[in-house]
């Protein structure tokens, strides 16, 4: 039946897991497994993408029983599309890993957890249930957890003990607001919960459970003032486990915020003024954050928290355009941030060094490099017409609408101090003329690379940049998909269909 390929993102990566674990004395093998299994679930999510796109909506109850009484699973064009993009962020990934993750690393099952994590986050994305989405929560923190330690550095346990901790918390809250809104409706399935809780009298007690998710969903999104334990772990594993965490794994707390305050919790002007004034704070915060680093990946960190508040702004506007808006931005920061972290990793691999007072001279030693790693700086700014620019432009015209001009200024302050910082990173890491590296250093010359260690280095960068340049250049089928993930947003009508048929 058509309605399983719901589940083929899944199981794909259940298997490559499983096959890689068997695989654990090859690093060779386990090598061939990811990058094949990588490419195979890509075209899975490709061909999911293109059944959605057809078919509409898609669900399955597992074991045969009829919603709400059994676990579904449903594919609507929003989770199809989060899908495609972890296939997308995780054949990149799956390929600089074999390029850039040491030897050592890899024999301690590396990469059968990063594909638990992947597995974690197609779940996540697919699941119609809301205590089976705190299950793949917890799949993902528990793979994160293990990847982030993995090498056992000083820096990376330190990074780990803080985002544990807060992310442990976040699941404490989690769970504790799924704990009030079972005992508020009898309901854990997310398309009877969105009939339910629209029917309740207590209004109050409804807006205090929302509050709790919000704030769950809102420390794993890392949005203001929720945010520290981000920036104090994602720089410190490798560049490789970076670009997964700070492309895809904030976004699964933006999806869960998106969905169920789209979904559930609809049409509360208390919770969206609420929102609105975070999506503000979220965009200053990170935005001063990155201005005041000197480790280029601790500025793409402070990055990812000013740009989630773009991506909740069109959430807390609350219109189909803002909504659509808030996707298309989603679509074009995964593939930008997975690509400039691998960028960082390869400025690393070259220098040895993250601190941009060290760094330099890379132009004039590897121009074609250096251009084009300017695809993903431009596409980050939203310089016209890279990718950026089309998101911000439909946030920037729905604040306007409705005549909220600090907004309008937190998005612009964002933006200019995003390119200010982009120039510097430029100006410092590129242009300058370079410190001369120690000779303890010179494994790190990327010139005495292989040339099939340059291409698996290479390769992802180039792949990730010729997809935010199609997102840019061909906004117009980018803003389409964006405009059909949230008319059905917005009309949850169909969702509530496919999953219940009433």
């Amino acid at each position: 039946m058509i309605q399983h390929i719901v589940l083929y993102p899944i199981i794909v990566q259940l298997l490559l897991a499983i096959l890689l674990l068997f695989s654990w004395n090859s690093v060779k093998i386990q090598k061939y497994i990811s990058a094949g299994g990588s490419i195979i679930s890509l075209l899975v999510a490709i061909g999911l993408m293109i059944t959605v796109w057809n078919e509409g909506t898609l669900t399955i109850q597992a074991g045969g029983w009829k919603a709400p009484f059994g676990i579904t699973f449903v594919a609507d064009a929003f989770a199809a599309t989060m899908v495609l993009l972890t296939a997308i962020s995780g054949i990149a990934v799956s390929f600089f890993t074999v390029g850039t993750i040491l030897k050592a690393r890899l024999k301690f099952g590396f990469l059968p957890v990063l594909h638990f994590l992947f597995l974690g986050l197609n779940g996540a994305f697919l699941t119609g249930d809301i205590f089976n989405l705190y299950v793949w929560f917890e799949i993902i923190i528990i793979s994160s957890f293990v990847l982030i330690t993995l090498g056992g550095e000083k820096k990376q346990i330190e990074g780990a003990v803080k985002y544990f901790t807060l992310n442990i918390f976040a699941s404490i809250i989690f769970l504790t607001a799924i704990a009030v809104l079972y005992g508020l409706t009898g309901s854990l399935n997310m398309a009877d919960l969105a009939l339910k809780i629209a029917a309740l009298e207590n209004r109050g007690l409804v807006e205090v459970t929302a509050i709790l998710f919000l704030i769950g969903f809102g420390i794993k999104a890392a949005i203001f003032p929720l945010y520290f334990w981000l920036p104090a772990s994602y720089h410190t594993p490798p560049p490789a486990v970076s670009a997964v965490f700070g492309g895809l794994l904030t976004k699964v707390g933006v999806y869960a915020l998106i969905r169920v305050f789209t979904l559930i919790f609809v049409g509360d002007a208390f919770l969206e003024n609420i929102i609105l004034v975070l999506a503000g704070f979220t965009m200053v915060a990170g935005a001063l954050g990155a201005l005041a680093q000197n480790n280029i990946a601790k500025v793409f960190s402070y990055l990812i928290i000013c740009h989630i508040g773009y991506m909740i702004l069109g959430l807390g506007l609350y219109t189909e355009a803002a909504i659509a808006g808030a996707i298309f931005y989603i679509i074009h920061d995964i593939v930008v941030k997975t690509n400039l972290f691998m960028v960082s990793g390869l400025i690393y691999r070259i220098k040895g060094t993250y601190s941009m007072r060290d760094l330099g001279g890379i132009y004039a030693k590897y121009p074609l490099l250096s251009l084009l790693m300017i695809v993903p700086l431009f596409s980050l700014v939203g310089i016209p017409p890279f990718s950026g620019f089309w998101p911000k432009l439909s946030l920037i015209t729905e604040s306007f609408k409705i005549d909220n001009y600090w907004l309008i200024a937190a998005l612009l302050f964002g933006t200019f101090i995003t390119l200010f910082v982009v120039a510097r990173i430029w100006a410092e890491v590129f242009w300058k003329k370079g410190k001369k590296i120690p000779e303890i250093q010179n494994f790190r010359y990327f010139h005495l690379l292989k040339i099939e260690k340059k291409i698996e280095i290479i390769g992802p960068i180039v792949f990730l940049a010729i997809i935010s340049l199609y997102i840019g250049f061909g906004a117009e089928n980018i803003q389409q998909l964006a405009m059909r993930v949230g008319e059905e947003l917005m009309n949850n009508e169909n969702y509530i269909q496919a999953v219940l048929g009433k």
